[in-house]
């Protein structure tokens, strides 16, 4: 599974989309380059479950691409 992380101008949380396994990671990097690279285009995402998201480029903060299998631990037992 991989995580992308996108952090939204004037909003107190990110956005998190978990894409299949099979994501090419090089492919997804290039499409957000290209949506990101025009002033009133639309970055979109699916997830593994098929729903999409869209995202309007003038609001995207920044973007975080999380590695396949990256475990995200919470509470007493993350180190």
């Amino acid at each position: 599974m991989v995580v992308v992380r996108v952090g939204v101008t004037q909003a107190p949380r990110e956005i998190e989309v978990e894409l299949s396994d099979d994501t090419d990671r090089a492919a997804l990097s290039k499409s957000i380059d290209q949506a990101l690279g025009k002033p009133d285009g639309v970055l979109w995402l699916e997830d593994r479950r098929g729903r999409k998201v869209g995202l309007p480029s003038a609001k995207v903060a920044y973007i975080e691409i999380g590695a396949p299998g990256e475990d995200r631990r919470v509470g007493f037992g993350a180190p």
